[in-house]
Order: C-alpha cells, then structure tokens, then sequence
C-alpha cells in the first residue's frame, strides 16, 4: 500500500511540473511555457508590471539575450563601445518581456503544448510547440535552443513554426540604424517599450 501511494505522488510531481524526463532543451521550453502560463492566467489581476516582474526573470533564464542582442542589429555591434553593448543588451531583454507582458493580458482558456524536438543545423535543437487559443488560431511557436556554459539557451523564435523573430528584429533595426542610428534605435525600441505597457501596441517583431 505505501509503495502505491509513493508511485501515486511520483506520479502527480511529474503531472505538475510538466517535465519529467524531459530532454534538457524541451525542459527548458516547458518551465518559460509555465511561467508565461501562469502570467496569462492572472493577467488581470497582475497587471502590466506584474506580469513583465514575473516574466522578466524567465526571459533572461531561458534565451542567450546577450547573443540574440548581438545578432540582432548585426555588423552595427562591434563599433559599439563596451557601454552601448551593455545598454542595447538590457534594452533587447526588456523589449522581449515587454512584447510577453504586454500581449498575455487575457485569459480565455489558452494552454501551451509541447511537441517534441530534433536537432537541427549548427548544433542547435529546435522544440516544436504552440500556443492552444480556444477562442481562436493556435499559434505555432518553434523554439532554436544553442548549447551555452549554463544549459540550452533559446537563440530563436519561430511564429506561426517558419518565421524567424530574430530575423524580423534584425531586418527591422537596421533600417534604424542606417537612417537614425545606434542612439536613434534605443529611442524607438524604448518608444516601443512604453507603448506596450500602455496597452498601445499588441506583439511586435521589432
């Protein structure tokens, strides 16, 4: 009887952190998954700024903010100095809880599910997932996770399974850059901040 009840909870863990024995990328994709979830649910209640709080440490848990910053504005980074490197990191983390933060903002019954995943070209492994929306069109939502020191970081994000944010943001600041430049970026994507957190704007590719 106490062996049933102990594989019995074991059993109800696993239920609850949606892991298991999951591989480590997938784990990875399944704990963001869980707190944009749990966001989602309380939306209302949280707010802006509760969400972004809850989101913010996630974002910067699961995805290599600091290479997608990089990539992102592309042959524009090496001028920068070591202070404006810094500056657009934290400004690309924030921008990407924002865009989190501002478009979870209600819940009619969505759930997240996870599909597998396979590796893929330059030693990343990209996780199938989506974004089930009862009142709507499931999202599509495929994940490229890089190896780094601390575990599967997410590189990027693919909307609708094909297209890549990264290259949307990349696309879209270097037009920025080449007609406003590097101080002129940080004022549009500051800009895009704050119009998410007033409700302004719903998600943006750059």
């Amino acid at each position: 009887m106490r062996i049933r009840a102990l594989l019995v909870l074991a059993l109800l863990a696993v239920a609850r952190t949606g892991q298991g024995s999951a591989p480590p990328a997938t784990t990875v994709i399944v704990r963001l998954n869980a707190v944009l979830l749990d966001a989602l649910q309380h939306a209302e209640s949280l707010g802006y700024k509760g969400r972004y709080d809850k989101i913010a440490p996630a974002v910067g848990e699961a995805f290599d903010v600091a290479f997608m910053a990089e990539k992102s504005i592309g042959r524009f980074w090496k001028p920068l100095s070591n202070a404006d490197k810094a500056r657009w990191v934290a400004l690309f983390k924030e921008f990407t809880a924002a865009n989190y933060a501002g478009n979870f903002d209600k819940y009619s019954g969505q759930k997240f599910e996870v599909e597998g995943e396979e590796p893929d070209q330059n030693d990343t492994t990209v996780v199938h997932a989506k974004l089930v929306n009862p009142d709507g069109e499931d999202v599509e939502l495929n994940y490229r996770l890089r190896a780094t020191p601390t575990g599967p970081k997410i590189v990027d994000v693919y909307l609708k399974g094909t297209v890549s944010e990264l290259a949307l943001r990349r696309s879209d600041y270097t037009s920025v850059l080449e007609r406003d430049g590097f101080e002129g970026l940080v004022r549009t994507v500051r800009g895009k901040v704050d119009d998410l957190a007033a409700g302004r704007a719903k998600r943006q590719s750059g």
